[in-house]
């Protein structure tokens, strides 16, 4: 039997998919029964778990990239203001990645320390911050190679243009969406 054909049971037609799931009782289609607090965390620690999986790939191939930059031939040729970005990238980077990655070591000490809670709030706040420092790093590393690579001010104006792209994408949208909700009585809290 493949995964896509599953043998079905009728149990009866108040039921739904979704009873034996939920202790057997039946929902109305489009409804959703609140989650326990013990099913919010573990929810928010996957959720956590996922973005963190994303944020860490990006953060490493972009630090491993910086990192090598150092060993061309052109990085002799820097000016002091492109080696002083250089290094400010190098830092950005190295602390996006500390911050990114801390969750993993925050969960590795304190697992069975009945300390869910507190790790997916510090988890959460140690991610906000390494998104911070991301987009800083991603600024910076733009910064040098546009300077490189387009003459005048132009490397300047496209840096900010970006930057402020990064600005409203990660940070402007959520709060607005999360302000939006909690006018609307949603409560906005994930």
């Amino acid at each position: 039997m493949t995964m896509t054909k599953q043998p079905v049971e009728h149990i009866g037609e108040e039921d739904t998919a979704c009873c034996t799931h939920h202790g057997g009782r039946g929902r109305r289609p489009g409804t959703e029964q609140p989650e326990s607090a013990r099913e919010r965390v573990n929810r928010r620690w996957n959720e956590l778990l996922q973005e963190t999986r994303v944020a860490q790939t990006g953060v490493q191939i972009l630090f491993g990239f910086l990192l090598s930059v150092a060993f061309t031939p052109m990085f002799r040729n820097l000016e002091t203001f492109d080696r002083v970005v250089y290094v400010l990238t190098v830092v950005l980077g190295a602390s996006a990645t500390g911050s990114l990655i801390a969750p993993v070591s925050l969960h590795r000490f304190l697992s069975g320390q009945r300390l869910k809670d507190e790790v997916v709030e510090t988890a959460s706040r140690l991610m906000m911050c390494g998104m911070v420092l991301l987009a800083l790093t991603i600024g910076c590393t733009l910064l040098l190679i546009l300077r490189i690579v387009v003459p005048g001010v132009l490397a300047e104006v496209l840096v900010g243009g970006v930057m402020l792209w990064f600005a409203l994408c990660w940070y402007a949208l959520p709060l607005w969406l999360r302000r939006r909700a909690a006018q609307r009585g949603g409560g906005g809290g994930a």
